[in-house]
């Protein structure tokens, strides 16, 4: 058989959460050719040595994963709660294990629940319904955006999709500006894996003004997680849910959807949009 190179392996050595396969192709299989493919590892959330969350995700940016979704799982208030993050690897995966305060470890152990996490995983191991859609502070109205700004996020998402260029399998979530202008956007497999990054490195930096915009759809766990860490505005590429859309009417938060160049579906609280 004949091997090919891949045409692409210049400069993504150094790209953690890729891997090199070889594989066949219809019409050609006896060329065995060498691509990409992205890694998925599970991935435990570890707080004050009791392990909390399992999550299947992309071994990378995992220390502001651990800030985000602490902060959007309301386990924390704010950066302040974590005095120390440490990324180890265990077992087939890899292992955060978070250092939380005293007072925010005694409120986590007192709604404590043990999540079997998959990609996009939504309410796999919540031990009670009630857990689902809990209640989120009605957000402010201090944000506004003009949706002409849009445009140019939109043409540069996959400028921060470095491992989904190359495998096709990825969603990113972005932060933008009043002005449009992208802050920061991290990738994941999963769709609020990658959000949670976004979330972890927004409180990094203190951003408060701007609004969030994701590559996939809009499901209630993403509007939730938003409202949680005080995002006001939420822009996806996809359809919104019937749950995503009663959360966000519920929470003040102004929820976008089918965010395409040109065009925009506003489902709740439009008068924060120009």
């Amino acid at each position: 058989m004949n091997k090919t190179d891949p045409t692409h392996e210049k400069n993504v050595t150094d790209v953690t959460g890729l891997r090199s396969v070889e594989l066949w192709q219809r019409g050609a299989l006896t060329t065995v050719r060498t691509d990409w493919i992205a890694e998925e590892v599970p991935v435990a959330l570890v707080y004050n040595g009791i392990s909390h969350v399992v999550m299947m995700a992309s071994p990378r940016d995992l220390e502001v994963f651990a800030l985000g979704f602490s902060l959007s799982e309301g386990i924390i208030e704010s950066p302040a709660d974590i005095y120390g993050i440490d990324v180890v690897k265990a077992c087939n995966g890899m292992e955060v294990q978070i250092e939380l305060s005293s007072r925010r470890f005694m409120g986590l152990k007192e709604r404590r629940r043990s999540l079997a996490g998959r990609t996009g995983c939504g309410v796999c191991g919540v031990e009670q319904l009630n857990d689902v859609g809990r209640p989120v502070s009605p957000l402010p109205f201090t944000q506004t955006f003009d949706l002409s700004v849009l445009d140019a996020a939109l043409g540069q998402m996959r400028q921060y999709q470095p491992i989904g260029e190359l495998t096709g399998c990825t969603h990113v979530a972005l932060w933008l500006n009043e002005q449009g202008i992208i802050m920061d956007g991290k990738e994941d497999i999963g769709r609020h894996v990658a959000l949670d990054k976004m979330l972890g490195a927004r409180a990094q930096q203190n951003w408060h003004s701007g609004v969030a915009l994701v590559s996939s759809r809009a499901s209630y766990e993403m509007v939730q997680k938003s409202a949680q860490c005080g995002v006001e505005i939420l822009f996806a590429v996809s359809a919104a849910t019937t749950l995503a859309v009663e959360v966000a009417q519920r929470c003040n938060l102004t929820l976008v959807g089918f965010s395409r160049p040109g065009r925009a579906t506003v489902y709740t609280h439009p008068q924060r949009l120009v």
